[in-house]
């Protein structure tokens, strides 16, 4: 038996054609039959239908995708986990984080946690924009940590008994315009029914979730300019003279620092969110554990 031919044959399940999954795995057409029979004969049964055209799994061969995913899965798991026992592995952490955090909250969190529990090297995974996929690369052992703003009106859909989390600080959300020669906002709330020119998240996101869950039914009318997924170029796009946009108070402390962006509203249109450190309660890794009791040590 050979890894590959289980690569191979997943490769065949799931295009149901011996040139394609040839190509995707890089071999030639006939190396690559080759490597399906040699399976077949060690499983002492034939899993593919070559007398059909396409071709299809027999009953045999059907029966045996979710073991070879399982069989891959399991090894690719234990080949990671013994690379993490040693080298720079054993003192990396993965995490996903929201685009904002990851350069407004992340490089000194993350200097204060190598001081505590370190040496540390950590690697980023993108945000996606997506709150789903977010909370999925954390559920399937994409990263050990998910860092992300969170809100009672928007929950993570996440079980607690399998997963944890620690509130890290505070962020405010702020409606912001850019300034009119006087250094008033150009675009405000405080005219009453007037529309306003909006900039929006999108749906799938966090922003877009919670701002349209509190207080969407309270805004006044207001018309769509612009949409986007990320706070900085929402904010960039408000600090052009677009329109109103609810950004993080962090992200654009020089910009209100320096007039370009003033507030849009009183503070009862502020929204306050936490700063929140997800991880899988099984997650064993030492490094992993490290990092959690510096956590609570902190707390």
């Amino acid at each position: 038996m050979e890894i590959k031919w289980l690569e191979d044959f997943l490769a065949l399940a799931s295009t149901l054609n011996f040139s394609k999954a040839a190509d995707e795995r890089h071999v030639t057409q006939s190396a690559f039959s080759r490597r399906i029979r040699q399976l077949e004969a060690w499983l002492g049964a034939t899993l593919v239908d070559r007398a059909s055209y396409p071709s299809r799994l027999t009953e045999a061969g059907a029966k045996f995708v979710p073991v070879a995913q399982a069989t891959l899965k399991q090894l690719y798991q234990s080949r990671r986990d013994l690379k993490e026992e040693e080298g720079t592995d054993a003192r990396t952490i993965r995490l996903t984080a929201l685009h904002t955090l990851s350069f407004t909250f992340f490089p000194r969190w993350m200097t204060s946690m190598n001081a505590k529990a370190g040496p540390l090297y950590s690697r980023l995974r993108p945000d996606s924009g997506s709150m789903e996929e977010n909370l999925n690369s954390l559920v399937d052992g994409e990263c050990d940590f998910l860092l992300t703003y969170a809100h009672t009106q928007v929950p993570h859909l996440l079980d607690p008994q399998a997963f944890e989390h620690r509130v890290l600080g505070h962020e405010r959300i702020l409606p912001v315009s850019a300034a009119d020669g006087a250094g008033a906002p150009r675009h405000s709330l405080e005219n009453g029914a007037a529309p306003f020119p909006h900039l929006s998240y999108e749906k799938s996101s966090f922003f877009g979730q919670l701002l349209l869950d509190l207080i969407g039914a309270d805004l006044p009318p207001s018309q769509r300019v612009h949409e986007g997924s990320m706070s900085v170029g929402l904010k960039a796009m408000a600090e052009a003279g677009w329109g109103i946009a609810w950004v993080p108070e962090s992200l654009m402390a020089a910009e209100l620092a320096a007039g370009s962006l003033v507030r849009a509203a009183d503070p009862r249109w502020d929204i306050s969110v936490e700063i929140r450190l997800y991880r899988a309660r099984e997650n064993r890794r030492p490094v992993i554990a490290r990092v959690w009791q510096s956590l609570e040590t902190t707390a």
